[in-house]
This record gives structure tokens, sequence and C-alpha cells, in this order.
């Protein structure tokens, strides 16, 4: 079931969070650390009610954030369409015992049809250059590699910003 996160299930969506991170870096991949993504982050998500949850009996297994809010970093870019009617997709993340399951693909689905009800013109996210599977994971679904950006207090490596025109 995916839904829209609560103020009380701050702690376990950190968990959840937290474990992938841990689970990057064991395999190499320096995306998350410990000052991403934070309490505040999430917070602020779920104040917005952009932060959504995926649970599976009864357990929070994923996150997704689905966004209305440009970035800074993300005003460079050159888009292939103008810069109203987008979302932006932050912070998905699967527990990685859950991995593997099609649990990304679902939360991807629910934010596409999100997009699609509300009136959107496109998707836009960024993953990281160094993560070579969410690369063929947004390629595979038709997002469009176009520009890097940098989060410096995450990485020295860009990210790859991404957009499907819906």
């Amino acid at each position: 079931m995916i839904r829209r996160a609560k103020i009380s299930e701050i702690h376990d969506i950190l968990d959840v969070t937290q474990e992938c991170a841990a689970y990057m870096i064991q395999n190499g991949i320096y995306q998350w650390n410990a000052n991403y993504p934070s309490k505040k982050a999430f917070e602020k998500d779920i104040e917005r009610s952009e932060l959504y949850v995926l649970e599976k009996e009864e357990r929070i297994i994923g996150t997704l954030v689905i966004s209305t809010f440009m970035d800074g970093e993300y005003r460079p870019i050159q888009w292939l369409t103008p810069n109203n009617k987008n979302i932006y997709i932050h912070r998905l993340s699967i527990l990685p015992e859950q991995q593997g399951k099609g649990f990304a693909q679902k939360l991807m689905d629910h934010a596409e049809n999100h997009a699609r009800e509300h009136g959107f013109i496109s998707i836009r996210l960024d993953t990281f250059s160094q993560n070579k599977r969410n690369q063929r994971f947004y390629e595979t679904r038709g997002y469009r590699k176009l520009a890097d950006i940098y989060f410096r207090k995450q990485s020295e490596h860009p990210f790859h910003c991404y957009e499907l025109v819906l």
C-alpha cells in the first residue's frame, strides 16, 4: 500500500533510508550519508504532504517524495518542458532486503499516475552519477538524461538530472 506519511512515522522512515545508505556504501556508492536524507528534510516533506511511504505487512519498506518545488540547483538545467506544472521526485528508497521485487517500480508508477491525474507536464529527478543501477532504472522507464548538478555536502561526484515528458 502506498500512502502519505505521518509525522509519527519519522523514525521508521529514517530507519529505511539509513539502511539504504549503509547498503549503498557497502557497494561503493557514496550517494547518501549521515547528513542526507535528514530528519528535517522528511519533516518538511510531511508538512507539505509530499512524502509517501510504501507499506508491506504493516511495515514501512519504502519512501518517495513527490514535490512541486524546484530546488535552486535545478534552475540552470535546460529542461525539456517549461518550468511550470512539473513534479520532482526525491528520496526514493526501498529497504535493501526488499529490493529487486518491483517495489521501486510501484512507487514510480504511483508518482507517474499522480502526475498525469493532476495535469503535470513532466517529472524531473536526479540520481547519483556513480549509481549505475538507478540510472538504468530511470532510463528504462523513459526518463531522458539532460545535465549534471552537484550536491557538495553529499559527494564530489555529480548527480545526473532526468526528465520524463508526460
